[in-house]
Order: C-alpha cells, then structure tokens, then sequence
C-alpha cells in the first residue's frame, strides 16, 4: 500500500474545512447554493479521484456531527460529486470551453442522487435556503419530485460552477514545486 505524504493530507485537512466553512456560511445566510463541495472539487481536483471522495465524504460526517445533520445524509452525493469530478478533471473536461459540460456531468448524476434524497428522506425540505424554492413550486402545483429534482438541479449547477471556477483560478496559482512534489507523490 502507497503511503499518503503530509502535504496530501494537509490539502485534504483544508479541501475539508473549506467544506465545512462553505457550508455554514450557505446554512447561515439561507443562500440558494450549497458552497459545500468547494473543497471537495479541489481535492478532487489536484490529488484526483478517491482523494475527492474521502474529502467529501469525511466534510460531510463533521458538518453533520457538528452543526448540520441533514448532512449526513447527504454523503453519497459529496462522494458522487468527488469521485466525478476527478475523473472530469482528469478527462480534461473542466477546463476552458468544455467547463459547462464538465460541471453539467457531475450535477446532472449528483443532483439526481441529491433530490432523491431530498424528496424521499426529507419530503423536499432540507436545511439549505433552496427549500423555499421547492415549496414555491409544490404550491404551484408542481410534483414534489419534480419540484425537488428542478431546483436540486438549478442551484447544484450553479453552485458546482461556482466552485469549478473558483478552484481552476486557486490551482493556477498553486506554485509549480509544489505541484511537481505532489506528482512526485
């Protein structure tokens, strides 16, 4: 078995609080988005696919432990959201023009998971300010899956492009030692 070096889990450690520090903010403040995968998309981003999925995974269980328990159950879309999007950037499809389609393909399966979750588990109200969005539709008229799946899709794109673009601008500036000791391993 590989061994892990520090400097990879150090940049898990921080993919991880900046999870965690997304997530409240975005709970806090009611935001429509998420800000929750930021760390997991870097992680993903710059050790690949599994350090994705362990970064999600492991943001998760502490934002659910210490302050947001409908985390939890959100896991299996914090691993869907690493394990893709190591795999988009890996496949070159999350940098320049084909970003749109890179991020499309991590929320159209994370999403999916996502508002199954939310419709099934929760009845379509979590604790993220997206939930006002979802009961708007429901009054309307509108299935409550569909309803969910809408919204769980519309504020994931948004806010996995959001953080796509933040941690593309935050790897450019990471200096190109530490980048070769990383592909060094």
């Amino acid at each position: 078995m590989k061994k892990v070096s520090p400097l990879k889990l150090t940049i898990v450690g921080f993919a991880i609080a900046l999870n965690i520090v997304g997530s409240f903010i975005a709970l806090n403040l009611k935001l429509p988005i998420y800000l929750d995968s930021i760390g997991t998309i870097m992680s993903a981003a710059i050790l690949g696919p599994i350090y994705g999925v362990v970064t999600g995974l492991l943001g998760s269980i502490v934002s659910g432990i210490t302050f947001d328990i409908y985390s939890l159950y959100f896991a299996p879309v914090q691993i869907l959201i690493g394990l893709l999007s190591g795999i988009m950037f890996k496949k070159g499809l999350m940098k320049g023009l084909k970003m749109p389609l890179g991020v499309f393909i991590v929320t159209l399966f994370s999403s999916t998971a996502g508002a199954v979750i939310a419709a099934y588990v929760f009845g379509g109200v979590t604790s993220s300010g997206s939930s006002y969005i979802v009961a708007f539709l429901s009054n309307l008229g509108v299935n409550k899956v569909v309803s969910v799946f809408i919204v769980q899709f519309l504020t994931d794109y948004l806010d996995k492009f959001t953080a796509s673009a933040i941690v593309i601008s935050a790897t450019l500036a990471i200096p190109s030692a530490i980048k070769q000791k990383l592909v060094r391993g």
